[in-house]
């Protein structure tokens, strides 16, 4: 298939099981559309297991298709920084200064410790179930799943009826862990493929990406402010944020800095400062609801995509095994740091870091980043079946039952319950 004809699949399907949830099923669209295709992903493994040739054909043509979307270059290069930007848009950036300390122990410390946790969890997995991982892969493992994902997390934050403060930290958190979730990652795969990290490149690294991609990305988006101050008209204004996010993420990747934390630093801007002083009420309007349309359709694309990339997958045994013990390993991981954090700034008691550990759901970031390892690697088959399964129970089973969870426990960080 090329091009044209995958996206035309993709969208198709996607649109074909929105409605079926819409009608009948009722369920958070992410979550319905990442079922929908993860059912229909294995129906056809159990068509092609028959031992009928069109069966066989019609699963060999939906891994054909899945192989040909390769996900982590659609995911990284393409689909992230519109939807970063679409969802860092209505984040105030009040209500993150106020939790700035908070947001930043998990965002930083939160993750890289959670990296070696994992790690070490997954090491001792390894020993148990014979399955010879090297420390320098469970390393890269922890690197890939420990940063909380933004778009799974934004899009089921805003149903679950979480307060304003503990809405805040969860979003906050994940906007900006995921840029430093990539440093590490790049830092352990550059040793795990035979490369040198030193702590100097490390610290170069982040430097780079990480500073380097906030600051570019709040310099670009002051640009596109200044423009759009200076007329009133919402379909340039409109054409100017578009141009803002795909060529300022096109341009950080050339200059080698974070582009997903350039386009959350220069959402932030435009959603606020932009908001407020450039643009008049009709400009918000129409401006609202072309990223709303955006941010819908490329979530139901890239849900469609990870529930289809079942067909793809190892199908050995051990290794979804492997990833379904993996499952509370990550979980008490991200408990473990969640509560020395909340313990660390002196905020949050016993149910704020139930919650949060339920509602720091893995999504696309995970799964793209195991996929970009290269295909030499070793236990690089095992990795990505781990990952998403891991991905799997965030999505379909967490991100199902996070508002029910806030209801049963109560919210502490909400004065009125």
């Amino acid at each position: 298939m090329d091009v044209f004809e995958t996206v035309a699949a993709l969208l198709t399907l996607a649109a074909v099981l929105s409605y079926i949830n819409h009608r009948w099923l009722k369920m958070p669209p992410t979550i319905a559309l990442m079922l929908g295709s993860f059912a229909l992903s294995l129906l056809l493994l159990g068509v092609g297991a028959l031992p009928l040739q069109l069966g066989q054909h019609i699963r060999g043509a939906a891994r054909h298709l899945v192989e040909g979307m390769n996900f982590d270059k659609v995911m990284m290069e393409g689909m992230l920084g519109l939807l970063l930007f679409a969802g860092s848009l209505h984040v105030q950036l009040n209500d993150l200064a106020e939790h700035k300390w908070q947001i930043a122990t998990y965002a930083i410390v939160g993750t890289i410790a959670s990296t070696f946790l994992v790690a070490a969890l997954v090491m001792g997995l390894s020993s148990v179930m014979s399955l010879g991982i090297p420390w320098i892969y469970c390393l890269l493992f922890g690197a890939l799943i420990s940063p909380t994902d933004p778009i799974a997390v934004l899009g089921i934050m805003k149903r679950v009826g979480a307060s304003r403060s503990l809405e805040t930290k969860i979003s906050g958190e994940s906007l900006f862990n995921d840029g430093i979730g990539v440093v590490v990652f790049l830092s352990v795969l550059r040793i795990a493929t035979g490369g040198q990290a030193t702590a100097g490149w490390m610290v170069k690294l982040f430097l780079i990406e990480a500073v380097g991609g906030i600051a570019f990305g709040l310099a670009i988006g002051y640009l596109a402010f200044r423009i759009i101050k200076s007329i009133d008209n919402y379909h340039v204004e409109i054409l100017v944020t578009l141009a803002l996010v795909m060529g300022g993420y096109a341009l950080a990747g050339a200059i080698h800095t974070s582009g997903p934390l350039a386009m959350v630093a220069a959402g932030l801007l435009m959603g606020n400062t932009g908001r407020r002083l450039g643009m008049s009420r009709i400009t918000r309007e129409h401006l609202d609801l072309f990223w709303e349309l955006i941010d819908q359709i490329l979530n139901a694309i890239l849900f469609v995509m990870i529930g289809l990339e079942v067909l793809v997958l190892s199908a050995q045994g051990m290794y979804m095994l492997a990833g379904l013990i993996a499952v509370p390993l990550v979980l008490l991981s991200r408990m473990l740091t969640v509560g020395a954090g909340v313990m660390a700034v002196g905020t949050g008691r016993p149910r704020t870091v139930v919650i949060m550990t339920w509602g720091g759901l893995r999504g696309g970031i995970s799964v793209a980043l195991a996929l970009s390892i290269p295909q030499t690697a070793s236990c690089r088959e095992l990795i990505v079946t781990m990952t998403y399964v891991v991905v799997a129970f965030a999505v379909l089973v967490q991100g199902l039952t996070v508002g029910r969870l806030i209801r049963v426990l109560g919210d502490e960080e909400d004065p009125g319950r």
